[in-house]
């Protein structure tokens, strides 16, 4: 007779589960953390001053990916190592994740293709579009303790974050200026903060801030109004119009219909009511002062003069004009693209990611790309509670109102990492992590 098999790890033999769902050894656990720290914490400005070239042309292409993207590779390579079977928990968490696995196939591919074309965006496919991918792929282990220990790190850089946009305006020096090839630009006085450029500040803080509205229930209500007061300050200091637009829009719309929902139910705190009746007297007092003090000066000054940006999004319309349909499917000639951008005012840039991915990869490449994109966004979604549609849509807005994604930017990580972190539902603990081990058996039985 066959004895009882006894406990065993299975594939990941040296990190089985421990009680209440923390699967992760704590090697990988204080290492993602330690990702999502540099991602938010570390820009171009600060890598500028240690020797490190990230936001420029020119220098060393090791140096064009970001620091945290090689430890979230390190901490890959580290976890497949331990789990027993690198193949197996690669599959595992693939089969978890498959958008996001489907994502950093794509990406890859699409890396091969810009090398062997020669064609710009190399550093781009990896951290735009490999990082967020393989992130998700890791956190599909729902570690407890990591999550919670994310979202800390979280709400601790972007406080820094906007206290740090607060002085440099108050101050009018930046800490840590936006760098390309170590030239400042100058005439450029919007904070950067840690972030690096004001529009990438503001972008993450309008996501954060509706993430505050709609999420973020770890925190008490009155942590978020605070939070998200200030936040709103910092965005301010950013000078990013159309993120200050979205973010008021569709936080006003939130707040709109979850008051008539809370008002429908019929029951109201008294000190509540009271609060929210001292603060809406006090509100135009405050705007008042801010107003007299110039804090809203540097804002208005960007809706009446945006540097060219209103008519850049009109003129990259007409480079279309120049190039035939074979062109336009597989990408035209580099040269002929960056004359036709000079030619046309557009020194800044190309303001839509869309615009910007078929002008210089082609259709074909394009339509690829945002095949995975929309599967992986549906993915991230899925992983988090009903209120994400705020943020998602916020995000959505905001990535079509520059080069975004087009381009090598850290965005989309951090995206998912406040969806994830800020989002997260409440659910059984460890029953993804316990797929993503797969069936225990002990070899011994089996044999029996």
């Amino acid at each position: 007779m066959a004895r009882p098999a006894a406990p065993a790890a299975g594939w990941g033999q040296g990190t089985a589960a421990r009680p209440g769902g923390h699967s992760l050894d704590w090697v990988t656990g204080y290492g993602l953390v330690a990702v999502v720290a540099l991602l938010f914490a570390i820009s171009g400005g600060m890598l500028w001053l240690v020797g490190y070239n990230y936001d420029g042309l020119t220098g060393n292409p090791a140096t064009k990916i970001h620091p945290s993207t090689y430890l979230l590779v390190l901490m890959f390579a580290w976890r497949a190592c331990t789990f027993g079977n690198p193949v197996g928990y690669t599959l595992a968490i693939a089969d978890r994740r498959p958008a996001s696995a489907l994502m950093a196939v794509i990406s890859i591919l699409l890396l091969v293709v810009v090398i062997v074309r020669q064609r710009p965006g190399m550093a781009g496919m990896i951290d735009t579009f490999v990082a967020p991918a393989l992130l998700v792929m890791m956190l599909a282990e729902d570690d407890e303790r990591t999550f919670a220990r994310i979202r800390t790190v979280v709400h601790a850089v972007m406080t820094a974050n906007a206290l740090l946009a607060l002085f440099e305006f108050a101050t009018k020096t930046l800490v840590f200026p936006y760098r390309l090839d170590g030239a400042v630009f100058m005439n450029d006085l919007r904070s950067t903060a840690l972030q690096g450029h004001p529009l990438s500040n503001a972008t993450v803080t309008s996501i954060y801030v509706l993430a505050l509205l709609s999420g973020s229930r770890s925190l008490s209500m009155p942590m978020r109004l605070g939070l998200i007061g200030l936040q709103c300050a910092a965005l301010v200091s950013f000078g990013g119009r159309s993120a200050m637009v979205t973010t008021i829009a569709l936080g006003g719309i939130y707040l709109l219909f979850s008051g008539v929902a809370y008002l429908r139910r019929g029951r109201i705190s008294l000190p509540g009511a009271a609060l929210a009746v001292l603060l809406a007297s006090l509100l135009p007092v405050v705007l008042g002062m801010l107003f007299s003090w110039g804090f809203f000066d540097a804002l208005l000054e960007r809706f009446v003069s945006d540097s060219g940006s209103a008519n850049a999004r009109v003129e990259m319309f007409e480079l279309f004009k120049h190039l035939e349909l074979r062109d336009l499917i597989v990408g035209p000639d580099i040269d002929l693209i960056e004359s036709l951008r000079r030619i046309n005012g557009l020194e800044q840039g190309i303001e839509n990611p869309i615009i910007r991915l078929v002008l210089y990869q082609g259709a074909f490449f394009t339509l690829l790309l945002f095949f995975g994109f929309v599967l992986f966004m549906h993915e991230v979604a899925r992983r988090c509670h009903a209120g994400i549609w705020l943020t998602m849509l916020g995000w959505l807005i905001l990535l079509n109102t520059s080069e975004s994604l087009a381009s090598k930017t850290t965005l989309m990580t951090k995206f998912v990492v406040i969806a994830l972190a800020l989002y997260r539902p409440v659910r059984e603990v460890g029953s993804d992590a316990q797929r993503v081990r797969g069936p225990q058996t002990h070899p011994r039985a089996s044999s029996s």
